[in-house]
C-alpha cells in the first residue's frame, strides 16, 4: 500500500478536492472508503484516526491530517510544483478566500449531518432540504461568480489551477447533481469545465473512484 493513504466517500466533496489536489501533484496515494450514508466515519476504529469523525483524513508518513483545507495546504507545501497558490501574497490570499467561500460558507451548511439533522429534528421534507441545498449553493457561486469576473481567466484565478479550482469543481458537480441552473454562473461554470477537462482532475471525479455505488 502506498505510503500516503486518503480516508473518504466517493461522493464526498471534501474527498473530492483532497483528490484533485493529490492528482495534480502526482501523488500516488491509496484509499480508504467510509461509507457516509451507513454512518461508517462513526466507527471507533476511525474515531482512533480522526475524532472528529468526518472524511477526509489524510495519513502520511505515520502523522495524520485532518480537515480539507490544511491537507490541501499541506500538500502544496510538501510536493511545491506545480504550486496551487500564486507567489505573490495578495493573490495568494485571494485564492485562499475563493476556496474559503465555499469551504466555510456553503459545503458546512449542505453537509450530511446537517441534512440530516434538519430532516430528524425539524422534520424537513426532502423538498425542502432541496430548496435549503440549492438556496446556499447559489448564494456562494453568486459571490464566486464576482471575483471569478475579477480575478479568472482559464480557471478561477488566472490561467494556471489553483486551490480554488479544487473547491470550485466539487462545488459545481453538487450543484448539477441538485440541479442547479449553472446558465447563472457562466465565468464559474466555464473555470470548472476547464479544470475538469485536466486528466489529474477527471480522474478525481466521484464516479470514476474505486467505491462509487
Amino acid at each position: 500500500m502506498s505510503d500516503t493513504i486518503l480516508h473518504g466517500y466517493w461522493r464526498s466533496s471534501a474527498s473530492y478536492r483532497v483528490r484533485i489536489a493529490l492528482n495534480v501533484k502526482q501523488v500516488d496515494f491509496a484509499q480508504v472508503t467510509h461509507d457516509l450514508p451507513a454512518g461508517d466515519q462513526r466507527a471507533p476504529a476511525y474515531l482512533a484516526i480522526a475524532p472528529h469523525g468526518l472524511v477526509p483524513t489524510l495519513e502520511h508518513g505515520g502523522a495524520t491530517y485532518l480537515e480539507s483545507p490544511a491537507i490541501i495546504e499541506w500538500i502544496d507545501a510538501t510536493w511545491p510544483e506545480p504550486p496551487l497558490l500564486p507567489a505573490a501574497a495578495g493573490d495568494a490570499a485571494m485564492v485562499r478566500a475563493m476556496a474559503a467561500l465555499i469551504a466555510c460558507d456553503v459545503h458546512p451548511l449542505n453537509n450530511l449531518r446537517v441534512l440530516t439533522r434538519l430532516r430528524s429534528q425539524f422534520d424537513a421534507s426532502n423538498a425542502q432540504v432541496k430548496d435549503w441545498i440549492t438556496h446556499w449553493i447559489g448564494e456562494g457561486l453568486f459571490a464566486l461568480e464576482q471575483l471569478i469576473a475579477r480575478h479568472g481567466g482559464r480557471f478561477a484565478f488566472g490561467d494556471a489551477i489553483t486551490l480554488a479550482d479544487c473547491y470550485l469543481v466539487p462545488q459545481i458537480y453538487n450543484a448539477e447533481r441538485y440541479g442547479v441552473d449553472l446558465a447563472n454562473f457562466p465565468r464559474a461554470h466555464a473555470a470548472a469545465e476547464a479544470a475538469r477537462a485536466l486528466p489529474a482532475v477527471a480522474a478525481a471525479h466521484p464516479e470514476k473512484q474505486p467505491d462509487f455505488q
